[in-house]
């Protein structure tokens, strides 16, 4: 049961009961009021028996361990397939055959057992795939118990105690958070012991930057991300501490309800577009086997059954059960040769040589049938932070003091990573910084405690994002032409190290959420005491009173020189930039002789903040600085090339509005100018919308911000629901539910947490967005590519079946047998199937619209031709048999060769009656080494005899079908204009396929295995004469279909909207 199995029933019961319970909204309550509803007392905490007696009706504070599907529900959901339970009729029945036959001998052959035992070779081995891929989808809910928190500092009876194991928890307990904590629980913010807290909880919200915690209430309404005095489980401290008030434990969290609604998704898996054509065939074929099979009984029930007629009534009965049997075994031939065997294996081969394809192009596919899916996507739900941005923040604008009052410096900032070489700084003055660029540089650099490191081929932030920004732009300011000897050229943290070696950090005065600003208070190497700040722009406006000129002399802040200020400021709100402003001081009296000694009277005015404010007044303003999380480059491109491809892109975000509008119209989504009122919702207006399904079939990108986990499984089901190929992209926590009920889960592999990987049909080695799009042309390939080898083996075993089924209806002895056929259809067929998967790509691949899901793999147009090519297959099989007993020549071959006798068509179709004729000889014919001779019985000469028929039916069944790949090349090009060679791998496929059937033809023992015998050059011309028709017949049929109705590229003409039908 896991851990607290004991108390596994009572959660569940508890859990249940929890759920119809109003929940209780401490955001919306004051600190007073939820300790009163949670009956603690802060300071005391909860009694131990109050938290044993709570312990009772909640349980343990742990995520459910869902029952797993056990291995013999999967292996019987494996059996669930039409064509593996009519493989599998076949090889019982096929093996019941074999026994029975083997005792009526006296003897059981082995020879007798292959075919029975190749098939439930292949069904065991398509068993334990089917088995691997669908038991790997409990690993997400695994992984979700991995960002648990273990152990929390918790107080009980008055006292503290120190790392509790965080599962004891229990409602109303109180919990003290340091910076570094994993949080235990959903918790409400009681006080704060420092100045601010600040929490990493994007990977359950989707926030881009760590989010400010308060002790204020909030509306009871407030999504998840307007919560701010609460505190979720599995998130992060990344600053200062506090005390909260366990809330919800388990199941109930945030993150349990996400775990639930992973397992609900994981519980609504469908089957891929092509599994359901599949399934579907399997159905027809079904029908269509079952009534060959009863047509060949009735056409051949005259030879194990008759009767007289006395008086009208029919009388007299006899019934052959050999014959029964034999024609029994006939119809398992025709199974057999229905089914293509060998496509589970080729369908597998070619997704996996396509997993081998995206890996290259930085697609990792953790599940192989999510390669055909991506080839029919039609919606992209895309996450902003970290997808569509570089989910690291960076510099874009510079504005410094021009120089007089009244005029300002704009500088744009080019890169969109913290690698200081990415990108430089346009309009830099060439001859170098001036004084006030330079108090810029000096402030970004120094009142800072972020920086960069570099991390294998990229660059990371260590510490807050914002700062390790400023940190990269330090370094490409550059230095000035005073300082830039001392410093190492090629390091990326040089100029921050050199302007840090300048001074002495001697006094922080942390940021706190009142006044929106942080200082530091240094020690210049002359001695000098001042005070370096940077915070919200309109803040440090108001505490400043001057502004730093180009040359650094200093003038009055006036009201002109603000209000421009501020314009800028709106102007790059506007845009999504999010501001930072910089400002000095150099006169501090009472840190004239101050140096970090906690006896001096100046240290008690830095132990209480509520000091910080006055510190930081009649500052000097000199400048500020634009920062966001980054478009990257390649994604416009991306876009675009969705749109050509008629794919939608939906960004789905938990970021906030303003700043998810501007970047998608700076990525394409939507247009600079266009109106997008009807197409940016927030997640809660569109879960309040009153056409949910209208909103989301609008042509053109659709953004929804703010977007909670429930949100996105929403959108996405309605999406399914309307006949949509969803392809989902994310990397938190909050993301899972919806990555695993897309028909395409996407995780980022560098920032996705193992939540969202293990969630994913595939992930992104290098988080791009545009990956996804190469991914989905990859997947178009593939497809086209399976659609022409799977087009192939079915035609291939139409002719199989035409084979036999005129075997059948004309009389004549079984032409080849089931064995062979087996042979054929894993073996022979396989490598050029294979190699069909290589053809390559449309140039135009991307420019068509996406096939609609429910198109049928087999047109009627197709299926026809396919008709008359299997038709002529089972002509060519049949013919060769009949032409061998029949003729001595054919076409000026000579077939005498061997000795064999020539018999009538008239006997060759009546061979049963052979005992009854007389004076009925034939004479002995060679094959290879081997004579046969019929002295004892001359009738053995239509069973045991046949061998060499037999052999040239197969053989030319194997030619026509390596003629008939070539035939696949392109469903309606010619070979004139799509030579052979332009897939090399074919033409090597053929050459291996040829190869292994001289290996049975020429090697003793297989020949006895298989029942055939070596052919001499005569018999080959025969062969290939007979053989090489097929591409002639289907070279007219495609000119027929390209002169009737043009190239069909079926996907390009469909509407994109087929879904509003």
């Amino acid at each position: 049961m896991g851990r607290g199995g004991e108390n596994y029933g009572k959660r569940e019961n508890a859990g249940a009961a929890s759920s119809k319970q109003e929940t209780f909204p401490a955001w919306a309550r004051d600190v007073k009021q939820c300790e009163e509803k949670y009956q603690v007392n802060r300071e005391l905490g909860l009694p131990s028996a109050e938290v044993e007696k709570r312990r009772q009706i909640y349980g343990l504070n742990e995520l459910l361990k869902h029952e797993p599907t056990s291995i013999f529900q999967l292996l019987l959901e494996q059996f669930n397939d039409t064509l593996v339970r009519i493989l599998l009729a076949a090889a019982i029945i096929s093996f019941v055959l074999a026994w029975y036959d083997g005792e009526g001998r006296g003897e059981k052959e082995i020879t007798a057992f292959v075919e029975p035992l190749v098939i439930f070779l292949i069904l065991i081995v398509n068993a334990i795939v089917g088995i691997w891929q669908e038991s790997s989808a409990e690993k997400a809910l695994e992984a979700l118990k991995e960002i648990q928190s273990e152990h929390a500092d918790v107080i009980r009876d008055g006292k503290k105690v120190s790392s509790l194991p965080a599962k004891e928890l229990v409602p109303g307990d109180i919990v003290e958070l340091r910076v570094g904590d994993k949080v235990p629980a959903d918790m409400r913010v009681l006080s704060l012991i420092s100045s601010t807290v600040r929490v990493e909880q994007g990977s359950l919200t989707g926030e881009s930057e760590a989010v400010s915690k308060t002790v204020k209430v909030v509306p009871e309404n407030s999504d998840i991300q307007g919560k701010k005095c609460m505190v979720f489980a599995g998130t992060t401290m990344v600053n200062g501490n506090c005390i909260c008030l366990v809330t919800e434990i388990g199941m109930n969290t945030e993150i349990g309800k996400v775990h639930s609604q992973i397992h609900e998704a994981s519980q609504s898996d469908t089957d891929t577009p092509l599994k359901k054509k599949l399934n579907e065939f399997g159905e027809v074929l079904t029908l269509i086997i079952g009534m060959i099979c009863i047509l060949v009984w009735l056409i051949n029930v005259k030879y194990f059954l008759s009767w007289e007629y006395v008086d009208g009534w029919p009388t007299n009965f006899k019934f052959s059960f050999e014959k029964c049997t034999y024609y029994f075994e006939i119809a398992v031939a025709l199974a057999v040769a229905a089914i293509p065997e060998g496509l589970p294996a080729v369908t597998t081969t070619c997704l996996a040589l396509g997993t081998r394809k995206m890996a290259q192009k930085n697609a990792l596919v953790r599940k192989l049938p999510s390669v055909e899916t991506l080839g029919c996507t039609t919606v992209i739900c895309s996450d902003k932070t970290g997808t569509l941005t570089t989910n690291q923040m960076a510099v874009s604008k510079l504005v410094a003091i021009g120089s007089r009052s009244g005029t300002l410096r704009s500088f744009d900032v080019e890169g969109t990573t913290y690698d200081p070489f990415d990108g430089k700084i346009l309009g830099w003055p060439v001859d170098g910084m001036d004084a006030n660029l330079e108090m810029i540089a000096k402030i970004s650099a120094v009142c800072n405690d972020a920086g960069v490191e570099q991390s294998g081929r990229h660059y990371v932030a260590i510490g807050m994002p914002t700062e390790a920004a400023l940190k990269v732009l330090v370094e490409k300011m550059e230095l000035p032409e005073k300082y830039a000897s001392s410093s190492a050229p090629g390091d990326p943290r040089r100029c921050c190290q050199v302007w840090n070696k300048m001074v002495q950090r001697i006094a922080t005065l942390e940021f706190d959420r009142d006044r929106k600003s942080m200082g530091v208070i240094i020690n210049s190497s002359s001695g000098n005491k001042s005070l370096l700040v940077k915070g919200a722009v309109e803040n440090l406006l108001e505490r400043s009173s001057f502004i730093q000129l180009l040359d650094g002399s200093t003038v009055e802040l006036d009201k002109y020189s603000k209000d421009l200020i501020l314009q800028v400021l709106r102007e790059m709100s506007t845009d999504a930039l999010r501001c930072l402003g910089f400002a000095y001081k150099e006169e501090l009296p009472e840190f004239a002789t101050y140096n970090s000694d906690e006896d001096h009277p100046a240290h008690q005015l830095l132990l209480n903040p509520s000091n910080y404010s006055s510190i930081e007044s009649n500052l000097i303003f000199v400048g500020l600085v634009g920062l966001r999380d980054p478009p990257r480059k390649e994604v416009r491109q991306a876009i675009e090339d969705c749109k050509a491809a008629g794919i939608r892109v939906m960004v789905i975000t938990g970021d906030n509005k303003n700043t998810a509008e501007a970047i998608c119209r700076e990525i394409g989504v939507f247009g600079y100018r266009e109106d997008i009122t009807s197409r940016s919702l927030t997640g809660k207006e569109f879960m309040d919308h009153p056409d949910q399904r209208n909103h989301l079939r609008q042509n053109g990108g659709l953004l929804f911000s703010r977007a909670e986990p429930r949100h996105k499984q929403e959108i996405v089901r309605l999406l399914k629901q309307d006949g949509e190929v969803v392809a989902m992209t994310g990397d938190g926590v909050n993301d899972a539910p919806a990555l695993k009920l897309a028909d395409i889960g996407v995780a980022m592999g560098i920032t996705g947490t193992e939540v969202a990987k293990e969630a994913s049909d595939m992930v992104l080695a290098d988080d791009n967005f545009s990956t996804i799009v190469a991914a989905v042309g990859e997947g178009r390939s593939i497809y086209d590519n399976m659609k022409a080898f799977i087009r192939y083996m079915i035609s291939s075993n139409i002719g199989e079946v035409a084979s036999i089924f005129l075997t059948a209806a004309l009389g004549i002895p079984e032409g080849m047998i089931p064995v062979q056929l087996l042979w054929v259809n894993l073996v022979t067929d396989g490598p050029p199937a294979t190699a069909l998967g290589f053809n390559p790509q449309d140039t135009d691949i991307m420019k068509k619209p996406p096939r609609r899901s429910n198109e049928s793999l087999i047109t009627a147009w197709i299926l026809f031709r396919y008709l008359v090519i299997g038709s002529y297959v089972g002509l060519a099989t049949v013919g060769v048999f009949i032409i061998w007993y029949t003729h001595n020549t054919f076409m000026g071959i000579d077939l005498s060769g061997d000795g064999h006798s020539l018999v009538t068509y008239s006997q060759l179709s009546n061979w049963d009656k052979c005992p009854s004729w007389v004076n009925f000889t034939a004479s002995p014919f060679t094959a290879g080494p081997q004579v046969f001779n019929f002295d004892t019985n001359p009738c053995d000469y239509f069973r045991s005899g046949k061998i060499k028929a037999s052999t040239l039916s197969l053989s030319v069944l194997v030619s026509i079908e390596m003629f008939n790949s070539l035939n696949a090349l392109s469903e309606d090009g010619s070979l004139l204009t799509m030579p052979p060679w332009i897939n090399p791998w074919l033409l090597l496929a053929m050459s291996i396929s040829f190869g292994l059937h001289f290996l049975i033809l020429y090697v003793p023992f297989l020949a006895q295995v298989f029942g055939i015998v070596p052919l001499s050059h005569n018999e080959w011309l025969l062969v290939l004469a007979v053989a090489f028709p097929v591409i002639l017949i289907d070279e007219v049929l495609k000119c027929i279909g390209r002169c009737t109705t043009g190239p069909r590229y079926s996907p390009a003409t469909i509407s994109i909207k087929h879904k509003a039908e």
